[in-house]
């Protein structure tokens, strides 16, 4: 199994597990520009920014190891874009999925909510 395999494979496995906690999954590899947003998901009154991460279960890192200040950047540019072009209210969250390839072929998944903190506010609304 080559890279891009093992990472659409891991995408798969992240949307599997946060199906299951019943989110719904509105976008997969969401593109602005050159930023993208692996999944956008979506429950209650929250909407989820993932980014997913996967490796090889044993490698040198851990997929959790390998979200830099470069892709979160990157991640809350787009989210910006999707939540203006979709006119989107609810509060974001930036979260990551760290998913291990297992040697059986199997895959497993640790999710971190709030993985990404943002350092912007919104517009508030001013009472007149």
């Amino acid at each position: 199994m080559d890279r891009a395999e093992t990472g659409r494979l891991g995408e798969q496995a992240a949307c599997g597990y946060l199906r299951e906690r019943g989110y719904l999954i509105r976008e997969l590899n969401w593109r602005s520009g050159h930023d993208e947003i692996d999944i956008i998901a979506e429950r209650f009154d929250q909407i989820r920014f993932v980014e997913v991460k996967t490796r090889r279960a044993g490698g040198l890192t851990a997929p959790e190891d390998a979200l830099d200040n470069a892709k979160s950047r990157n991640m809350l540019r787009a989210a910006s874009r999707y939540m203006a072009l979709h006119a989107v209210s609810a509060e974001p969250h930036f979260d990551l999925a760290a998913v291990d390839a297992e040697p059986d072929g199997s895959f497993s998944v640790r999710y971190f909510e709030d993985a990404v903190t943002p350092h912007w506010r919104r517009p508030s609304r001013r009472r007149r």
